[in-house]
């Protein structure tokens, strides 16, 4: 890996104070099952965190920081690329602990990102290289389909973060975001491993002079992987808008008790559950 020089001693992950508010990052309800790094189930990089599963060698969640002010956006003349980087394995961590480099040989399978590499391209140019370069390590990546890139819908996960700071005013443009797959017993076994089907994130934010956040699960299409079966629910990609307490329930983690109350705040509907209508439009949220 370009500029790596195989120490990682310095890094020192997701900021709990980055947006003002401390917000502790997810605690899993099986810590048995998290891989520690330095005594720590928190393995930190730069600007974002991990926690990594033992029995599914995959991020439980991830945690990060974005500084909409001072981001690198795709054209800019300061952007850095992604040129020359490859996807490696944090030697930190057990190689029988991390889905490897072989799992997406030969298959529709695609290394895909948890925290956004583009989300963490802010600030000085040493630390944000040094972001760059983090963003490849394999415990920051999930099995995704090829086309899982190609859909509308993923278009529109992957661009949360951009709708949200088109609606924040640059004095208070940083966001924190956690995320993951949901590791679940009904997920598609493949080779060695199991393919997740959904996905959660949740964007934390301050607007108004009050804390926010909201909430989102994404499904995975993953039909064409492995032999040809019946049509089902899991060949439609859809994202749906969920509370926090619905999505800790799926990711197996406890959330910071502030995000409860914050994921209300700012809606025009403040009671019961959040629409369950497929969102393909970031105009149709409620920021």
């Amino acid at each position: 890996m370009p500029g790596y020089d195989g120490s990682l001693d310095d890094r020192t992950g997701y900021d709990p104070d980055f947006i003002g508010p401390h917000i502790e990052p997810p605690a899993l309800r099986d810590d048995a099952d998290a891989v520690h790094v330095a005594d720590s189930p928190i393995i930190k990089y730069t600007r974002f965190s991990v926690c990594l599963s033992k029995s599914r060698k995959l991020a439980r969640w991830v945690a990060w920081n974005i500084d909409g002010s001072s981001l690198r956006k795709e054209g800019d003349s300061d952007t850095l690329s992604r040129k020359g980087l490859v996807f490696k394995a944090d030697p930190r961590v057990d190689a029988d602990l991390q889905t490897l480099n072989p799992v997406y040989e030969d298959n529709r399978l695609d290394r895909g990102h948890i925290a956004r590499r583009a989300d963490l391209l802010w600030g000085d140019r040493k630390t944000a290289q040094a972001a760059n370069r983090d963003s490849f390590f394999l415990t920051n990546v999930t099995p995704q389909m090829d086309n899982f890139n190609e859909s509308r819908l993923k278009g529109v996960w992957g661009c949360l973060e951009n709708a949200l700071l088109e609606q924040v005013d640059e004095s208070n443009s940083k966001v924190t975001v956690m995320a993951g797959p949901v590791l679940a017993p009904t997920d598609v076994p493949y080779g060695t491993v199991w393919i997740p089907v959904e996905f959660w994130k949740l964007l934390i934010y301050q607007r108004d002079n009050e804390l926010r956040t909201r909430g989102f699960i994404l499904k995975q299409k993953l039909e064409g992987l492995g032999p040809p079966r019946r049509r089902g629910p899991l060949d439609r990609f859809e994202m749906y808008e969920r509370t926090v307490d619905e999505i800790a329930e799926k990711a197996g983690v406890t959330f910071d008790p502030i995000l409860q109350a914050a994921q209300l705040r700012g809606r025009r509907r403040t009671r019961g559950r959040v629409s369950p209508a497929p969102i393909t439009d970031t105009r149709r949220i409620e920021w």
